[in-house]
Formats: C-alpha cells, structure tokens, sequence
C-alpha cells in the first residue's frame, strides 16, 4: 500500500510537470482559447437577450464578435500608447524623486553618513522601470495579432451553447440525462454570473478611479482607469497596484503630499466600496476562494503566461471552484480551495 501510495504521487508530479510544460509551450493557442472562453461566459448574457428578442443566432453572433474586436483593440491600443507615453516620461519623475528627497535631506540638516541608507533615489534608475514596463506591454497586446484566432474561437463557443443539451438526452437515460443536464446548467449560469458581474464591477471602478483622477488632474488618468479595470480581476494585489501607481504619480507631480493623501483615500474608498459592498451583493458571498489559493493560481500563471495569465488566474480559480462545487466526486477540491469548511454557492 505505501509503495502504491509513492507510485500515485510520483505520477501525480510528473503529470503536474508535463502539463505545465504542455500549457507554457501552447501558449499561443490556449491563451487565445481561454481569452476567447472567458469572453464567451462574459457576452454569454448579452447573446440570451439578443435572442429573446428574436435576433437571428447568426446575426447576436456577428454583433457580438464586433463588439469584442473593437473592445480588445481599443483596449490594447490605449494601454499600450498610454503605457509607451509614461515609460517614457520615468526619467522626468526620478529627477523629481532626487529633487524632494535633497529638500528633506537639507531641511532637517541629515548628515551624508545618516542619508546614505536613504538615497536610494540615485541608485534606482526609473528609465530602466520604464524599458522593463515596454517590454512587459509588448507581450501583453501581442494577442492583438492573434486577434483573428481569439474571434474565431468564439464563433465556436457561441454557436455550440445550447446543443450539448440534445446530445446528453441522446446519450444517457432520462433520468441521468437530467441530472447531468441540471448540473451542466447550474456551471454554466454560475459561471456567466460571476464573469459578467465580475466584468461590470471592474469596469465601474476602474470609470470611478478614472473620473477622480482626471478632477485631480494626474498625468497618465486613462492609464491608470484602464489599469484598475484589469487589475481588480485580481483580489487585493491588484487593487493595491491600481491604487499605488497613481498616488505615487501624484506625489511627485504635484510635489506635495496632500493631493496624493485625498488620492489615495479615495481610490481605496471606490475600492471598498465595489469590492466589500456592490460586489458582494451582486455576486453572493458563496465563491469565498482562499487566499493561499488565489496566490497559488497568480504565481503559477504568471509563471506559464506572464501578465495575462495573472490577469486570466482568479477567473479560472473561480470557475474550477464552481465545477468542482457541482460535481459531488470532485467536490473536496472545492472544499479545500473554500475560506471556510463547506463550498457555498449562491
């Protein structure tokens, strides 16, 4: 039994490895496979209303398809222009990071020997933030190219919704049918839920931080707004980062502390409130993911894809928690991705 138990886990590693590997070298098909998916369950709502009001599939498909194109290239052109503008306006700021910190080093009278520790400012060189910032984009929106494979894979996911259904009627006994059916189903509406409020509460936030940055008139406010709308598909982490790029900007363009301070304070209260409040309610408290969890899915798609893995990782966190959470074989991987003891689904 122990030799079993080593065999099984000794397999177990080397399936883990050889996916993982799979999964970093395909990643020019799957990430646009899973761009395509994650996009499927987010316009999945629109396409139901579509045809509720008697639209013709192929016709809600094509618009849909439009919709998405012009979405993802708006978007990548944004960011990255935004994003090319402020790699290059980096130097600008670290000239002024010296300047405020020779100010506070002459005011209260510090000694070469006491600020040494503290003259960091000198030996960071933000122009080599803002190479490191070009190349870490150029990955990012290298899917834009690919934009055709990401489109094509959602006319097959949108045209195929609905035909499993007649397949598995075909395929089991009533009965079973109708359990695989209703639990197929319920994924499939929870999934759509989570992506689509998920989607809506991002979006909104990152408009909130966008409007608050423009009155206060931060350099860079359309990156940023963009910024937070991405970033919030990544709990806590990424709304630290959304938050702490600005207020920072904002310390040393204006060269006092006291806009960044009514920055920050409100940024984080946009963030609460969506994340702690609006979210909640929409959603449901039912998807509680781990912590140690969601770290684990950011670490180890960051590690396949990079950035838009980090970005794709709490989406996928949550839909294996809502299949598993379905699936009553495979429902004490839910329990162990869960906060608490049980899965709850709302």
């Amino acid at each position: 039994m122990q030799g079993n138990k080593v065999v099984t886990a000794s397999l177990l590693i080397i399936v883990i490895f050889i996916g993982g590997v799979v999964l970093r070298l395909a990643k020019p098909v799957l990430f646009p496979f899973c761009l395509a998916v994650f996009l499927s369950f987010v316009f999945a709502p629109l396409e139901d209303y579509l045809t509720r009001l008697r639209i013709p599939r192929a016709v809600s498909i094509i618009f849909i398809l439009i919709l998405t194109f012009f979405i993802l290239y708006l978007l990548a052109s944004l960011i990255y222009t935004t994003g090319k503008a402020f790699a290059a306006e980096l130097p600008k700021y670290s000239q002024k990071v010296s300047s405020v910190l020779t100010s506070i080093q002459e005011r209260y009278n510090i000694s070469g020997a006491e600020w040494q520790p503290f003259d960091w400012a000198n030996q960071f060189d933000l122009s080599k933030v803002g190479g490191f910032l070009l190349e870490a984009l150029g990955p990012f929106f290298a899917f834009v190219s690919n934009l055709f494979l990401v489109l094509l894979f959602m006319i097959f996911i949108l045209a195929g919704r609905g035909q499993i259904v007649p397949k598995i009627n075909h395929a089991f006994t009533k009965e079973r049918a109708s359990k695989v059916c209703g639990v197929i189903q319920n994924i499939d509406s929870q999934i759509q839920r989570y992506l689509a409020i998920k989607t809506v509460v991002s979006f909104f936030t990152g408009v909130f931080a966008l409007i608050v940055l423009i009155l206060f008139g931060v350099d860079f406010a359309i990156l940023f707004g963009l910024l937070t709308f991405i970033l919030n598909y990544i709990p806590n982490i990424g709304s630290f980062i959304a938050t702490a790029f600005p207020v920072f900007i904002a310390i040393f363009q204006f060269e006092t502390i006291w806009p960044a301070i009514w920055i920050l304070g409100i940024l984080v209260l946009i963030q609460q409130i969506m994340g702690t409040i609006v979210e909640p309610r929409l959603i449901g408290e039912g998807l509680d993911i781990s912590p140690l969890v969601i770290l684990f899915f950011l670490f180890f798609w960051g590690w396949l894809w990079g950035i838009p893995g980090m970005i794709l990782a709490v989406p996928i966190a949550a839909i294996v928690k809502i299949v598993t959470s379905n699936i009553p074989e495979l429902e004490f991987i839910a329990v162990f991705m869960s906060k608490g003891k049980e899965p709850k689904l709302s």
